[in-house]
């Protein structure tokens, strides 16, 4: 499976290409960050950051898109950016009809290092570990970007399972009204 991580962000964007299966070596595809200038519009902000994501995917053909799932923090205006920056990801993916997976921070966390707490220098080091690289890489949203790729190689099986159980439970339980 070659999935593509996007660590959503205005002025960074990290994003990073991995492949493999849970349970064998990873291999890194590639890593990048996508910048914009903070003191650029808005909106062309968003259309540098579609254009980069596109090359990605032009670049890497990935199987999958892995986007961090914004979550709520203290200040609004960066998490708006953050929630912008995901929904370009998203959208650039769905376009081609790639799957997109959202996880959250502490999900990736806990998949890479073992601890939804881990700090980015935790996940830096396990992300150059798992990916046999000879440096973490820079900056940490390029890590981060790798670590949401490699979380979703790992998660991936087991929510396919679940996927398939509900929608069998569903299905069976809609013929049970019918009947």
């Amino acid at each position: 499976m070659r999935v593509l991580g996007v660590d959503p962000g205005l002025t960074r964007c990290g994003v990073g290409v991995v492949e493999g299966v849970a349970g064998r070596p990873l291999t890194m595809v590639g890593v990048g960050v996508v910048r914009t200038p903070p003191d650029a519009e808005l909106g062309n902000r968003l259309v540098a950051i579609e254009q980069g994501i596109e090359q990605w995917l032009d670049e890497h053909r990935p199987e999958c898109v892995a986007v961090e799932r914004v979550f709520s923090q203290h200040n609004v205006r960066t998490v708006m950016g953050t929630a912008q920056a995901s929904a370009v990801a998203m959208l650039c993916a769905a376009r081609r009809g790639i799957p997109v997976a959202l996880h959250t921070p502490s999900e990736v966390k806990a998949a890479v290092t073992g601890s939804g707490r881990a700090d980015k220098a935790q996940v830096g080091a396990m992300v150059t570990r798992l990916l046999r690289l000879d440096a973490p890489p820079k900056p940490a949203d390029a890590a981060d970007a790798l670590a949401l790729a490699i979380c979703h190689i790992w998660r991936a099986p087991a929510q396919n399972r679940l996927q398939q159980a509900v929608a069998l439970h569903t299905a069976q339980a809609g013929k049970g009204r019918t009947a």
